[in-house]
C-alpha cells in the first residue's frame, strides 16, 4: 500500500520513540513536524531528518501533504488539537490518555465519524506480541478462572519542570502511568463496575502516587498503583484459581516474556519475540486508514478508558466508592 504521510504535532520527548518505530515500516512516512517556535521546529526537523518544519500547529494542519497527525502534546491539549486536526481533514493518532473526561472522548469520536476520519488512542503496549499472547493465554484458560489482577507502574520524576507534575497540563500519576494499568485491567477483565481510590498530591497539585481497586464482571478484582514519587516499578500479574501469569516488563516491552505458574507451583517462562511497539502501532494506524486493517483501539476502548479514569479521580477526590454505568 502507499505509505501514509504523517505530521507530528509538537517536538515532545516521546516523539523519538514514535519516529524510530515508524521509520522501520514502509507503511508510514513522516513528512512534517510543528512547534509554536519556528526556529525550534526547524532545528528539530534538521536533527530528526524530517522534510518540513512548521512554525505553528495551524500551519501543519493546513499542509496538504499531511494525511494524518500524531498528537504528542501535553494531556490538556489532546482533545482540542485532535478535534482541530479532524476538522482539517486529517486522521489522528493521539497519545494516551485521550482525555480524563468521557464526554470529551465521546464528542471527539462523533466528530471523527462525521468527518469520515480515523481517531485512535496511542497505547503502544497493546500492539506488542507480549500483550496479544497474554490475552490468548487467559482466554485459553491457562490460569483457570481469573480472580485478581495486579498492576504497577512508577518512577521518580525529579525535575519540577516535568510536565507530568503540572496540574494545568493535566499531569499526574494516574494520567501518565496509571492509565496503562487501567487499560490492562480492562483488557483482561472487562469494564469495571465499581472503583475506589486514594491519591497523594505533590508537584503542582497533581497525584504523585495513586492506588486503586476496581471490581469487574464475574467477581474479578483488580488493583494497581502508579507513581511519580517512588522507584521504578513495572508489573502486571493475572491470578486465577489454577495458576498465574506474571509480566515484569508489561508496558515498555523491551524484554518481553511471560512467567506461567501452574497449580503445581512450577513456573515456566514463555519467551516472546522482540518487536517495536511503536512500529506496530504506526502500522496498524496506517493500514486502518488505507482500509487494510481494523484499528486495534477504537471508540469503545477509548470511551471505556476515559470513563474509568474519570470515575477513579472522582473516587480519590471524594473518598467514596464510585459505581460506573454503561
Amino acid at each position: 500500500m502507499t505509505a501514509v504521510k504523517i505530521g507530528i504535532l509538537s517536538t515532545a520527548h516521546i516523539n523519538r520513540l514514535f519516529i524510530a518505530g515508524a521509520r522501520q515500516s514502509d507503511d508510514v512516512e513522516i513528512v512534517a513536524v510543528a512547534s509554536r517556535d519556528a526556529q525550534r521546529a526547524q532545528d528539530y526537523a534538521q536533527e530528526k531528518e524530517i522534510p518540513r518544519a512548521h512554525g505553528s500547529y495551524e500551519a501543519l494542519l493546513e499542509d496538504p501533504d499531511v494525511e494524518a497527525v500524531y498528537v504528542s502534546l501535553p494531556n490538556s491539549l489532546h482533545i482540542e488539537w485532535s478535534v482541530r486536526a479532524l476538522r482539517a481533514g486529517k486522521h489522528v493518532l493521539c497519545e494516551k490518555p485521550l482525555s480524563r473526561r468521557a464526554g470529551e472522548v465521546e464528542r471527539a469520536f462523533e466528530f471523527a465519524q462525521r468527518e469520515s476520519r480515523l481517531l485512535m488512542e496511542a497505547f503502544m503496549y497493546r500492539h506488542h506480541p507480549q500483550t496479544r499472547r497474554l490475552t490468548e493465554l487467559v482466554n485459553q484458560g491457562a490460569v483457570g478462572r481469573v480472580r485478581v489482577i495486579r498492576a504497577a507502574f512508577g518512577f521518580v520524576a525529579h525535575d519540577p519542570a516535568n510536565i507530568r507534575l503540572s496540574g494545568e497540563l493535566e499531569g499526574g500519576a494516574l494520567m501518565d502511568l496509571g492509565s496503562y494499568c487501567v487499560s490492562a485491567a480492562r483488557l483482561i477483565a472487562g469494564e469495571p463496575e465499581r472503583v475506589s481510590a486514594e491519591q497523594a498530591l505533590g508537584g503542582d497539585v497533581v497525584d504523585v502516587a495513586f492506588a486503586a481497586t476496581m471490581r469487574h464482571p464475574n467477581d474479578v478484582l483488580s488493583h494497581f498503583d502508579a507513581g511519580l514519587s517512588y522507584r521504578s516499578r513495572d508489573l502486571l500479574e493475572v491470578v486465577g484459581d489454577e495458576g498465574s501469569l506474571l509480566l515484569t516488563d508489561p508496558w515498555h516491552c523491551r524484554n518481553p516474556g511471560i512467567e506461567l505458574t501452574g497449580a503445581d507451583g512450577v513456573t515456566e517462562r514463555i519467551e516472546i519475540e522482540r518487536a517495536d511497539s511503536y512500529r506496530l502501532e504506526a502500522e496498524n494506524f496506517s493500514r486502518a486508514i488505507r482500509g487494510g486493517a481494523e484499528p486495534l483501539l477504537g471508540r469503545a476502548d477509548a470511551l471505556g478508558q476515559a470513563r474509568t479514569i474519570e470515575a477513579l479521580y472522582t473516587a480519590a477526590d471524594s473518598g467514596q466508592r464510585v459505581t460506573l454505568t454503561s
